[in-house]
């Protein structure tokens, strides 16, 4: 599916809402925990998973692990996997040089993007 075929109306409330690469990307930042993605593209409003993006983990030591089971199917969304997606659909080309992952959610990123000088994402 991509960027042309989404409702942009569409509100993500749980991960039956997802693309699949999106469903993808949550198990990915699930299983990673502490750490960040670097170079992690961006075509047409979806993220590009192959190749792989490069995850570096963050080691904590005499941490408590709370991670969500991403393995139970269907669940709610966090409102900071909301708002990851939100932004990633709205982008047209670009790159995510930078995504952190505190204990399984994004938390914060840096976009490569071209602005049209309208407020508008393009290539």
């Amino acid at each position: 599916m991509n960027k042309a075929s989404m409702n942009p109306d569409q509100r993500l409330i749980s991960t039956h809402d997802l693309l699949p690469s999106e469903r993808a990307f949550v198990v990915a930042m699930s299983e990673l925990g502490f750490g960040r993605f670097e170079s992690l593209g961006i075509q047409r409003g979806e993220l590009v998973l192959d190749p792989r993006p490069t995850a570096v983990r963050s080691v904590k030591f005499s941490a408590k692990a709370g991670l969500p089971d991403t393995a139970a199917g269907d669940f709610l969304l966090k409102q900071q996997v909301v708002e990851l997606f939100e932004h990633v659909r709205s982008v047209d080309v670009g790159e995510i040089r930078v995504l952190e992952v505190k204990n399984g959610l994004p938390f914060s990123m840096e976009v490569a993007q071209t602005l049209d000088g309208s407020g508008g994402n393009h290539a």
